[in-house]
C-alpha cells in the first residue's frame, strides 16, 4: 500500500490563484478556494500547514507551441515567493512540481458552461475550476505511473 498524503494543486494568474486539494488517498481532487494574488504565498502557506499537505502541483502555463512564455516566469516567481516565506513552526516538508497546463482555462470555462453556469458567474471559481484541472490530471498521472507528474521545482532553475 502506498504513502498517504494530501496534495495541492495550484492555478496562479495575474490576479488571483486558485486551490485544489485531493483526498489522502490521491484519488479525487476537489476546489478550496480563490485567493487574491496579493499576500497569496502566505495564504497558500496556511493551507499548507493546514491541510498536511506534502506536494503541490503548480500550473505551468505553456505556450500552445510548448514553449515557455511570460506566464511561466510568475509561476516560477509565485513558487519562489513561497519559498522565500519564514517557514512556520508545524509546516510539513514538501515537494513542488511544475506540471503542464496549456488549455486548463479553457477546459474549465468548458465545464462551467457545460454545467449550466452563466459565463459572467465564472469569474469567482474559474481559478478554482483550473486548479482542479491541474491537480485531477496530476493525480491520474501518479495512479497510472507510479511516480510524482510533472517537473520538480528547483529554486534558481527557469525551467
Amino acid at each position: 500500500m502506498s504513502r498517504r498524503f494530501v496534495r495541492i494543486g495550484v492555478d496562479v494568474g495575474d490576479a488571483r490563484v486558485g486551490v485544489a486539494r485531493s483526498d489522502a488517498d490521491g484519488l479525487l481532487a476537489t476546489p478550496v478556494v480563490t485567493l487574491p494574488r496579493e499576500d497569496s504565498a502566505a495564504r497558500l502557506q496556511e493551507l499548507i500547514v493546514e491541510l498536511g499537505a506534502e506536494r503541490l502541483y503548480v500550473g505551468k502555463p505553456r505556450l500552445l507551441s510548448g514553449k515557455n512564455g511570460s506566464a511561466v516566469e510568475k509561476a516560477n516567481a509565485f513558487i519562489a515567493e513561497l519559498a522565500e516565506l519564514e517557514p512556520l513552526a508545524e509546516e510539513p516538508e514538501y515537494d513542488v512540481y511544475l506540471v503542464d497546463e496549456r488549455m486548463s482555462t479553457v477546459s474549465a470555462h468548458r465545464a462551467l458552461s457545460d454545467s449550466g453556469r452563466k459565463h459572467r458567474t465564472h469569474r469567482p471559481v474559474i481559478d478554482q475550476v483550473a486548479a482542479v484541472m491541474i491537480l485531477q490530471t496530476a493525480l491520474d498521472f501518479e495512479r497510472a505511473r507510479g511516480a510524482a507528474a510533472g517537473e520538480p521545482w528547483i529554486p534558481g532553475d527557469s525551467h
